[in-house]
């Protein structure tokens, strides 16, 4: 079973080898990313080919939805292992338009335990009820959510003990908020990047 997927896995390999003989070796001997990707768990958006890195240079969590939530020991382990140990330099947390996540969140359809998962996106939704409410293009107003989203979970992250013990460490830690284009495979940077304690209480 599954043996495109496995010739597909040998032809990958075989051309990795071939441009770059040491590859593997290098990736065997240690895993050294300056960066931590935060995003969604859609099939579409493959972290380390969007911003054209190989393995090794992108250390990834994905979630439905890209959230960052404080309660979530998964995500809450991953931000301690790249910060302390990978010691990352920045931490992208990457949302995209379409999201079908962000969109469920909000819909007031039933789904199950998901719908436990997405709460706090209806809690953005519930503080930015007046601006996203002026906006009367259905698409521009999930398109709008999916932003303040993001931006909700980079303030998680930066508000977080182990972001907060890096920066009182000096080390070297920047967060910034994406959002990547299914229609044209761009990202757009939020312009919401803090890179001290000094600006966590200047996010929007």
């Amino acid at each position: 079973m599954l043996e495109e997927l496995k010739t597909n896995n040998r032809d990958w390999a075989a051309g990795k080898v071939a441009v770059d003989p040491g590859f593997f070796k290098r990736l065997e001997g240690q895993q050294a990313p300056k960066y931590l990707w935060i995003g969604c768990s859609d099939s579409r958006v493959p972290a380390n080919e969007i911003v054209g890195l190989d393995p090794g240079e992108l250390f990834v969590h994905r979630n439905v939805a890209n959230l960052a939530p404080p309660q979530d020991a998964n995500y809450l382990s991953v931000l301690q292992f790249s910060v302390e140990v990978l010691k990352v330099e920045h931490i992208l947390v990457v949302g995209h338009y379409g999201c079908g996540g962000v969109a469920a969140a909000v819909d007031g359809k039933r789904r199950g335990l998901v719908d436990h998962w997405l709460h706090p996106i209806r809690e953005v939704h519930t503080c930015h009820k007046h601006e996203l409410e002026s906006i009367t293009d259905d698409r521009a107003r999930a398109d709008r959510l999916v932003e303040l989203n993001v931006i909700r979970q980079v303030k998680n992250v930066v508000s977080d003990i182990f972001v907060q013990d890096a920066w009182a460490r000096g080390q070297t830690l920047n967060v910034h908020g994406w959002v990547y284009s299914l229609a044209n495979g761009l990202v757009t940077d939020l312009g919401v990047t803090v890179s001290g304690p000094d600006g966590v209480g200047k996010l929007p």
